[in-house]
């Protein structure tokens, strides 16, 4: 049976690290990684990173008051593609604070394969409310997104 801890991938120093294999269906008809995919892998790698981070997403959305339902959405991306990953490539997603504001979350994410930078990616992560206004961090979720050390 899989351990599901192994699926999350793992904290190294500042950083979170979800390795991932490239499939066909990552790829596009000449071979390489489809662009998008790198999208959807830096969304597994943030999953994973707040999930490491002790921050449920569905149980901040699923409170039982509707004011208190709360979730993260991506409010901006700045994407550099650096190389090309290949189909069977054995990547990481790697991902760190950059800075933590009144509301947001400004995360680096590089995707590697064997330490070398395939893309990277500046995401801005905002919690808001049910009702579409942003929120507030807690102290709490502050202080889960601040490296330790």
């Amino acid at each position: 049976m899989t351990n599901k801890d192994d699926l999350s991938g793992k904290m190294d120093a500042s950083a979170h690290i979800l390795p991932i294999r490239v499939y066909y269906e990552d790829t596009d008809f000449s071979g390489l990684v489809y662009h998008a995919t790198y999208l959807r892998w830096c969304e597994r790698g943030r999953t994973e990173f707040v999930r490491h981070l002790g921050l449920n997403q569905k149980e901040l959305y699923e409170q039982d008051s509707l004011q208190d339902q709360r979730f993260f959405v991506v409010r901006k991306m700045q994407l550099d593609y650096l190389k090309p990953a290949l189909m069977d490539d054995v990547i990481d997603v790697v991902t760190k604070v950059k800075e933590i504001g009144a509301a947001t979350v400004v995360l680096s994410q590089e995707i590697q394969r064997d330490s070398e930078a395939l893309f990277r990616a500046e995401v801005m992560i905002v919690l808001m409310s049910a009702q579409g206004r942003p929120v507030r961090l807690s102290d709490a979720m502050k202080g889960a997104f601040l490296p330790e050390g």
